[in-house]
C-alpha cells in the first residue's frame, strides 16, 4: 500500500487479519486520509451477475471493517446488505451478538435469507428512511448510501440510532469522472435513448449524491461523532480486458437506465455503452480499472 503515512491499524486495531483472496489486492491501493440499501430508481438487482466481481467488490468491505473497533458490539445493522454474505462475515469477524441486514431489492433478500441464523436476520426496508433510538452498537453501510440523496439528513438519522459509544462505518464509490460513467450518460443523451427517456435520462447517483471526503468529515462532525475518520481510496482491479468494466458497470450502475428501459432495449443499450467505453479506453488487456471509494468512521460520544 502506498499513500501519506496512514496508519491501517488506526482506529480500530483489535481485529484478525482479512482472508488471503482480499489481500492480495491491497497492493495496489492509494490511500488520502482525511483524519479529523432502499436503492431509489433502480431495477431490481442481478445478484449473480453482481457476485462476479465479488472479491473485488469486496475488498473495501474489508478495509472499512479494519476501522471498527471490536468489543462489545451487541445489536448492528447493515444497510444494503445486498445476498448478506457480508452481512454474516460483518458479524463473525467483529464479534456481534445480533445483525440485522436491510435491504429492498426482492432478489437480494432472498440470496440472503440463505445465510440466516439465529445472530443474523434479514428484512425489507428503506434505508434513506432508517433509524432507530439510540440502540444500536455499529450501524454499517457499504456501498449502498449513494444510492439515496441528501447524505446528510440519512447519516443524521443514522447517527441517531447509535447508542452511547456506538460506531458508524459507510463506505460509498466516488468513482464518477471514471470513463465507466461518464459513457453511460453520454449514450443515454443519444437516440434512440434520449426519447425513451423523455430527454431526461436518469442522473448518476455517485455524482448527484455523493460528497467530498471533506464534506462527509465535517458532517460527521456535526452530528457529534468523535474522532471521525473519511478517506478516498483508490481500489486497483486488474482485468483481462477493458470489455470486462463493462459487466461490471452492468452489475451496478447501469441499472438505473434499465428501469426506465422495455426490457427488449437493455442489451441494445449495453452494446451501445460498450462501443462508447472501449472508444474511451481502448479494448486491449489487460486493462487497471482504477476505482476511488470514500471510506468513513466515527463513534458517538
Amino acid at each position: 500500500m502506498c499513500g501519506t503515512g496512514w496508519d491501517p491499524a488506526q482506529p480500530g486495531s483489535a481485529h484478525g487479519p482479512r482472508p488471503a483472496a482480499t489481500r492480495a489486492l491491497a497492493r495496489f491501493h492509494l490511500t488520502v486520509p482525511v483524519q479529523t440499501g432502499s436503492v431509489q430508481g433502480v431495477a431490481d438487482w442481478e445478484p449473480d451477475r453482481y457476485e462476479r466481481f465479488k472479491t473485488q467488490r469486496a475488498e473495501p468491505f474489508w478495509d472499512l471493517l479494519e476501522l471498527v473497533h471490536r468489543g462489545g458490539i451487541e445489536r448492528a445493522v447493515d444497510l444494503g446488505c445486498g445476498t448478506g454474505e457480508l452481512t454474516v462475515a460483518a458479524a463473525d469477524q467483529l464479534g456481534v451478538r445480533h445483525m440485522t441486514g436491510v435491504d429492498s431489492s426482492p432478489a437480494m433478500l432472498e440470496r440472503a435469507a440463505r445465510h440466516g441464523r439465529v445472530a443474523v436476520d434479514f428484512v425489507d426496508g428503506d434505508i434513506a428512511r432508517w433509524t432507530s433510538h439510540a440502540d444500536h452498537d455499529l450501524v454499517l453501510a457499504n456501498a449502498a448510501l449513494q444510492w439515496v440523496p441528501d447524505h446528510r439528513g440519512v447519516l443524521e438519522r443514522w447517527v441517531a440510532a447509535l447508542a452511547p459509544q456506538g460506531q458508524l462505518a459507510v463506505q460509498v464509490p466516488a468513482n464518477h469522472d471514471h470513463a465507466s460513467h461518464l459513457a453511460s450518460v453520454d449514450v443515454a443523451l443519444r437516440e434512440p435513448f434520449a426519447s425513451m427517456f423523455g430527454g431526461d435520462p436518469p442522473a448518476d447517483p455517485v455524482a448527484t449524491n455523493v460528497l467530498t471526503p471533506e464534506n462527509y468529515a465535517t458532517t460527521l462532525y456535526e452530528l457529534g461523532l468523535v474522532e471521525p475518520h473519511v478517506r478516498l481510496q483508490v481500489y486497483g482491479h486488474v482485468f483481462e480486458s477493458p470489455a470486462d468494466v463493462v459487466e461490471w458497470t452492468r452489475g451496478t450502475s447501469l441499472t438505473r437506465f434499465f428501469k426506465r428501459l422495455p426490457p427488449d432495449m437493455h442489451e441494445h443499450f449495453v452494446d451501445a455503452y460498450r462501443d462508447e467505453l472501449l472508444g474511451r479506453i481502448g479494448t486491449e488487456g489487460p486493462y487497471f480499472y482504477a476505482f476511488k471509494r470514500i471510506l468513513m468512521w466515527g463513534r458517538k460520544a
